[in-house]
């Protein structure tokens, strides 16, 4: 166990190096880290500190904010299905950009060679379908839009809203330091362990594709690819990268409904200036400063959880171009020392909800493993929710984490609870 404890320091030091490929002489910094994008009624974003991103030609990060928080209704363009009304009601906890209690549905079946094929959803009595789309909405503008699972699509899952603070660093990460990650996995587990890198479109970029890091299943790369699908299926407001609804039944605006503004930016373009802005979720520093806490936190490590809720990633250097060359690495993101306790790569611990989003076919039963900066802002855990304490969200996983569970269980009662104690600083 010394020598795998040894070898996960010495990948941080690995993944620092790869983080600083072509920036000679200069060491990477700590990203700024802060819950300082607080919710307001009046004034929204007034009050908000960026993480030192700078700002197109007239733009403001209050602004950016504000849009963010901005709700939509029928007239500018939201529906005819939908989960919510703005993108803070997703994602709030507990400042615009966190977290969520809210979870969404998916849906589909397995084709007779077990093959997943996303759902057809009837509506309008029947009338019409909403086919491909494995997502499920909740609300509906009118009746007759509303969806409902039918029997065939027997595969249902939930799926938790997922924190956006700090994940312009996470865009900012280079290719090849995920890649070492996933190969570092195979060789401190034996095997056992081994995280999935998935190229994905970027859409923004067409013919160009990424390792994906963003939604349970790395289904995008890039933060304005996954803005721009979110603010259809999670809004139904068409944009330049989706440009169409999926169904017309209700539908009383045109198509994009998010158009550019006096500056020339559209809400996505504002959506995503906003998320790269937030600073990194902070830890409870008293908290983490406890002996418990410290104590916790090494048995993190020894017992292998570090292997994919890694510590520590550095991001690209300043000045790298990335998402296809539709994005170039700022100062505020680039070189900078985060720390997510997670590895961004898709695994299978036996919670999988067998869904594909991107193929391949093997990813089914793999999920994103969940970052874990901010954790203690999460009542509820694991990608559907529906663990309410740690220690119950820990005994959920197998297969890859098999031998890491079976280490927690070894630990004494005194043991459990300093680990629980780190994993609340977090």
């Amino acid at each position: 166990m010394l020598h795998k404890c040894l070898a996960v320091a010495i990948f941080f030091v690995g993944v620092m190096a790869v983080g600083l490929a072509g920036v000679a002489q200069q060491s990477p910094t700590e990203a700024p880290a802060g819950f300082d994008t607080p919710t307001l009624a009046q004034n929204p974003g007034s009050q908000s500190v960026s993480n030192g991103i700078a700002q197109p030609s007239g733009d403001s990060y209050a602004l950016d904010q504000t849009r963010f928080e901005q709700d939509h209704d029928a007239s500018t363009g939201l529906g005819p299905v939908f989960n919510a009304r703005a993108c803070a009601d997703c994602h709030q906890n507990p400042v615009t950009g966190g977290s969520s209690q809210f979870t969404e549905v998916r849906a589909g079946h397995n084709d007779p060679h077990g093959n997943f094929v996303a759902a057809t959803v009837p509506i309008n009595d029947g009338a019409s379908v909403i086919a491909n789309r494995s997502i499920i909405n909740d609300r509906a503008l009118i009746p007759q839009a509303q969806e409902h699972i039918p029997d065939a699509e027997n595969i249902r899952a939930l799926r938790a809203a997922l924190n956006t603070l700090g994940d312009g660093f996470v865009e900012a990460i280079d290719d090849s330091t995920l890649q070492s990650i996933a190969q570092h996995q195979i060789e401190v587990s034996e095997g056992r362990i081994h995280g999935e890198a998935v190229e994905v479109p970027v859409l923004e970029s067409p013919g160009q594709s990424r390792i994906g890091r963003f939604g349970w299943k790395d289904q995008h790369s890039s933060l304005l690819s996954f803005i721009g699908d979110a603010y259809l299926n999670e809004m139904g407001v068409t944009n330049r990268l989706r440009p169409h609804d999926v169904t017309t039944i209700g539908k009383i605006t045109a198509d994009p409904e998010d158009v550019p503004d006096n500056l020339g930016l559209a809400d996505i373009d504002h959506f995503a200036q906003f998320v790269r802005g937030t600073k990194a979720p902070p830890r409870d520093a008293v908290l983490a400063a406890t002996a418990a806490a410290q104590a916790g936190q090494n048995l993190f490590e020894k017992i292998g959880c570090a292997t994919c809720h890694v510590s520590t990633i550095v991001t690209a250097p300043a000045g790298t171009v990335i998402d296809g060359g539709a994005f170039t690495v700022p100062e505020a993101l680039g070189n900078k020392i985060i720390h997510p306790y997670g590895d961004f790569l898709l695994h299978d611990i036996e919670t999988g909800d067998g869904i594909v989003q991107n193929p391949p076919q093997d990813t089914a039963n793999k999920l994103r493993t969940v970052p874990l900066w901010g954790l203690r802002m999460h009542p509820r855990h694991m990608h559907d929710l529906k663990s309410l304490t740690l220690e119950d969200a820990i005994e959920r996983h197998g297969g890859e984490a098999e031998h890491v569970r079976n280490r927690f269980r070894e630990l004494s009662p005194t043991d459990r609870q300093a680990l629980f104690t780190f994993l609340n600083s977090l």
